[in-house]
């Protein structure tokens, strides 16, 4: 059996005082460990996206009618609400599943060795932004499913992906100053494609708040613009991101760029290919609830991919100044 060692006054004190010091003095995480805890992250941050989508496409959106409370006086349900206020009550119990998960990845960032301050910030950096969502969430129920709250709180779980994807290629490098693997030319290519990758979702936004979906049975206020023609929008924004995707592959392999920016790039545009097919199918088939939750989970993959095209552009190998800890079972400094 493992001895367990015994926990002193001191000790006690010192946890409470900084419980995150308090265990990276007592357990140093491989770096896979590191890796997976910053995953996991990455993973819930989508499924949470993908069960709030369910929730409006099943009209749960006020299945809950309060918040933090689920109706006056009670947390959970109660047996006076239908089963719309149990899709939604789990949706919110996810949200401490994306805690867990989030917390996780700064207490395995926290406790690597050597610290990596940069990565525990990230971690940081999603919780507060999950925090600040949840708020916005009680507020998008209290005033009745706006769709300018429903765009923000969309927007606001994209910026969360983007910072778990961050934090997941970071746990996955070194600290090294990062090291350009393509020219400028290809770097600015590669950001025309994010903004207008940013352009794409934020439009879709708008789509969503413009169309029939509108995330409750009873009559919810709609944006006041003409669905078809923010839709015709978006879908040219679309195209502008696989023309772009498109080209970029040529670019690169005119250049001779390394294998990772390539490998990204035509994942990328296979992943846009079936969010078109998607597209277009929802589109001529009057938005049926599996294509549009489908469709946000690829927005989701979308947004993942084109991230990850921008971090496999630069390598940042280990800073020779770091001693791996002695946990340390794989070398870090890979590429993108």
């Amino acid at each position: 059996m493992v001895r367990v060692p015994k926990l002193t006054r001191a000790d006690a004190v010192a946890a409470l005082r900084n419980p995150l010091a308090f265990i990276a003095d007592r357990w140093t995480p491989a770096s896979r460990t590191v890796r997976r805890a910053a995953l996991a992250a990455l993973v819930m941050s989508v499924v949470i996206v993908v069960t709030g989508g369910a929730v409006r496409l099943t009209g749960s959106g006020l299945g809950c009618p309060t918040w933090p409370e689920c109706t006056d006086g009670s947390l959970t349900p109660t047996s006076a609400l239908s089963y719309h206020s149990a899709i939604e009550f789990g949706n919110r119990m996810l949200t401490y599943v994306l805690c867990a998960a989030v917390g996780w990845a700064i207490i395995a960032a926290r406790a690597g060795k050597p610290y990596r301050r940069g990565l525990t910030r990230l971690g940081w950096a999603q919780f507060w932004l999950v925090m600040g969502n949840a708020v916005l969430g009680g507020i998008v129920v209290l005033v009745g499913l706006n769709p300018y709250t429903v765009a923000a709180h969309f927007l606001l779980a994209t910026a969360l992906i983007a910072v778990a994807v961050l934090m997941w290629q970071r746990a996955r490098e070194g600290d090294g100053a990062p090291r350009p693997l393509v020219g400028k030319a290809v770097q600015q290519l590669v950001w025309f494609l994010v903004v207008a990758s940013v352009l794409l979702i934020a439009v879709g936004t708008f789509v969503t708040g413009a169309g029939p979906h509108a995330g409750d049975t009873s009559d919810v206020k709609r944006i006041p613009i003409d669905w078809e023609t923010i839709a015709k929008l978006h879908a040219v924004l679309a195209w502008i991101v696989v023309t772009l995707t498109f080209a970029l592959w040529f670019v690169l392999k005119a250049v001779d760029a390394p294998k990772g920016p390539l490998d990204r790039t035509r994942d990328l545009f296979l992943i846009l290919l079936g969010q078109g097919v998607i597209g277009y199918v929802q589109y001529f088939t009057h938005l049926p609830e599996v294509l549009v939750g489908l469709h946000m989970f690829g927005s989701c993959l979308v947004w993942i991919f084109v991230l990850r095209v921008l971090l496999s552009l630069r390598e940042r190998p280990q800073d020779a100044l770091d001693v791996p800890g002695p946990s340390a079972g794989v070398t870090v400094g890979t590429r993108a």
